[in-house]
């Protein structure tokens, strides 16, 4: 009965979206963890505490590049979320939680300095904030100091540690990189299906795309979660950085159970999917930007088959990541998966 009324409060979008999320996965779970809302805002707090520690570096070398005396920077960094789950997981499976704070440390700065570098590198620079008028020669400028001065934190962090975890960050680097290569032919692989209406273009969506083959799979996954869609395209996209990142912590020193890394890629995966590029979709189908959203809309017969379709991947996706969640008793990562759900705006999409 109680599970019940919370699946029926969980749907009500009056309430706020955290709370929905921490009824939804109740509901589906029968997980209602006291500790985890404490240990939440532990983790935020020290997440928080971490970040603005490597941002205070940051405002002080843009305010000697700009001379000035103060300078406030600001910078989107929700791409974090994974190691505060993870810091959270550790906290209370670990042992030693200054180390683990000590590598969660090294995680995000290393993450935020990625993501810098390629928001710098596709001229993207609108998460870029400072607190005083800057045109566009400025901001690329801002945000190149903001990125070399976390580049710098981070080597002299990788010496502290093994060089196995400078290697397992470099080996996931290297495999998003390489995907992000393969951005021309999935570019041209879109505009023949779309606009020659070319079926063997579609096949090789399929193929290569929504159905590819990992020439060697990832210990994260089992055989039947390789057959799930776009499965290598957005692994290699997105998931391979937290595959990575969780290995940082283990070369650190940290152990941390296989199904909690699967709950945290599959969250990654599913939240790429459901939020950004379901929100993004006009945009890209403008510009040609094969997604497995827009794939979708390549390869169904109707739009509502396809938003279908894109539903029920993303269901996929997070569903799996909640049953992994729950498997370690990592109740804020299914709380986190259920969150990215329940965020989404499936609403957009043509029907």
């Amino acid at each position: 009965m109680l599970r019940t009324g919370a699946a029926s409060l969980a749907t009500r979008e009056a309430l706020p979206t955290s709370l929905r999320a921490v009824l939804g996965y109740y509901a589906d779970t029968g997980v209602f963890d006291y500790r985890s809302l404490r240990l939440q805002r532990r983790v935020e707090d020290t997440s928080a505490a971490l970040v603005d520690e490597a941002f205070a570096a940051v405002e002080s070398a843009i305010a000697a590049e700009f001379d000035r005396e103060f300078v406030n920077f600001s910078y989107d960094t929700k791409l974090v979320l994974p190691a505060e789950l993870t810091l959270g997981y550790l906290y209370r499976h670990g042992g030693d939680d200054r180390h683990a704070e000590a590598v969660t440390r090294l995680v995000i700065e290393a993450l935020v300095d990625g993501d810098m570098r390629d928001a710098i590198n596709d001229d993207e620079f609108e998460d870029f904030e400072v607190d005083f008028a800057v045109d566009n020669g400025d901001i690329r400028r801002v945000a190149e100091v903001a990125q070399e001065t976390l580049q710098k934190r981070v080597e002299d962090r990788f010496a502290e540690y093994p060089d196995a975890v400078r290697e397992a960050y470099d080996w996931a680097v290297d495999i998003s990189e390489a995907h992000q290569d393969e951005d021309e032919h999935f570019r041209a692989l879109m505009e023949r299906a779309e606009e020659r209406g070319d079926d063997p273009a579609r096949a090789d969506i399929r193929e290569e795309y929504k159905f590819a083959d990992f020439a060697d799979p990832p210990a994260v996954f089992d055989a039947g979660e390789l057959d799930l869609p776009y499965l290598k395209t957005q692994y290699d996209r997105v998931g391979v950085i937290y595959d990575g990142m969780i290995e940082m912590y283990r070369e650190a020193g940290l152990a941390i159970e296989d199904a909690f890394k699967k709950s945290i890629v599959l969250s990654i995966i599913g939240a790429q999917v459901w939020l950004d590029d379901v929100d993004d979709y006009r945009a890209d189908m403008r510009e040609g930007q094969l997604t497995p959203v827009t794939a979708e809309y390549l390869l169904a017969e109707t739009d509502r088959a396809a938003a279908d379709a894109v539903v029920g991947i993303s269901e996929q996706y997070l569903d799996l990541a909640k049953e992994h969640a729950a498997a370690v008793d990592s109740t804020l990562t299914g709380i986190a998966a259920e969150y990215i759900y329940r965020s989404g705006s499936p609403e957009v999409l043509p029907r």
